[in-house]
């Protein structure tokens, strides 16, 4: 099946200034597709791009399967919907007056209907008579995602979509991005919340100009770091050197703390079970033996902070 989006070598400038450069990636249909990196990286520049409301100076894009090209913004445009942080409703409006205005505006068709149907995806049927300027922002936030699926988009932009809201309104609108993309929806989330990027998404790119790293959470975690054991006992070992050393799979160990050791293994699958054994030997307290995680948020701020620091030399 083609993909939602193809994105080849696509560059942005303005004058002298690159807002990104040179990147590539694909998004699968029905995909969540996280888009993560630092203020200026190029995030909104590249949504604003392949939403066709700037041009690209270079490259090329398949969007909704349609080549990124001027003859081809209308068309592109159909296919498509993009959410801003700021909603931008009419605040002494009600929510369906709200839609029904913007159903008008982009000229949807059966546009009774389709209102319906985005109230009735947002969970709004009892509200739509509701002034907008009435709700809190969670409920906002839905009716902007109601407005953005009025013309039942093959891919949607969202971009921070819960920026500022409360945990329960946080929830609410991860529910609907989830129930979205089951339904064949492709979801292009820009965030700067990790924990929403490793919940929701199937794959992340971070972007700081360049594309820095692309694939799955799980897939970039083991790409960057290696696979660490977490050893606490109740007691310091007496001679950590001579329980850790030369156990198979395990390659280095260091100490964490009172009765706290990390191990570097090549296979924590092997490496556990010695670990346990060569403890128990010891006559050692086991606390816990587990493999140690790195989150998305230990990626990203790797990433960042090695471009915030760049090594001697680097241009």
């Amino acid at each position: 099946m083609q993909p939602a989006l193809s994105v080849h070598a696509l560059s942005k400038r303005f004058g002298d200034r690159v807002a990104f450069n040179d990147v590539s990636f694909e998004v699968g249909r029905g995909e969540v597709f996280g888009f993560l990196g630092p203020n200026g990286a190029g995030k909104t520049t590249t949504v604003r791009t392949l939403g066709t409301l700037i041009a690209p100076t270079s490259g090329s894009a398949l969007v909704a399967g349609i080549p990124l090209i001027p003859e081809n913004a209308v068309e592109i445009r159909r296919r498509i919907s993009i959410m801003p942080e700021s909603p931008g409703l009419y605040l002494r409006l009600s929510v369906i007056e709200n839609l029904e205005c913007f159903a008008d505006l982009y000229e949807v068709p059966e546009p009774h209907k389709r209102i319906a149907r985005a109230l009735h995806a947002v969970k709004l049927d009892e509200r739509a008579r509701d002034l907008c300027g009435a709700l809190s922002k969670g409920l906002r936030q839905r009716v902007a995602l109601a407005r953005a699926l009025l013309n039942e988009p093959q891919v949607l932009f969202l971009d921070e979509p819960t920026s500022g809201l409360d945990p329960a309104a946080t929830r609410d609108v991860h529910e609907l991005i989830t129930a979205l993309s089951h339904s064949g929806v492709t979801i292009f989330l820009t965030t700067h919340r990790l924990e929403e990027a490793e919940r929701l998404c199937d794959t992340v790119a971070i972007l700081n100009t360049t594309l820095r790293m692309l694939g799955p959470p799980a897939q970039l975690r083991t790409q960057l770091f290696a696979t660490t054991l977490a050893v606490r006992t109740r007691l310091p070992l007496p001679d950590p050197d001579r329980v850790f050393n030369g156990l198979p799979s395990v390659e280095a160990w260091r100490r964490d703390g009172m009765g706290s050791y990390s191990l570097t293994v090549s296979d924590p699958t092997i490496a556990a079970p010695a670990v346990t054994r060569a403890l128990v030997a010891a006559d050692a307290d086991v606390l816990s033996i587990g493999e140690s995680l790195h989150s998305l948020e230990d990626v990203y701020l790797e990433l960042v902070d090695n471009d915030a620091n760049p090594p001697l030399g680097r241009s």
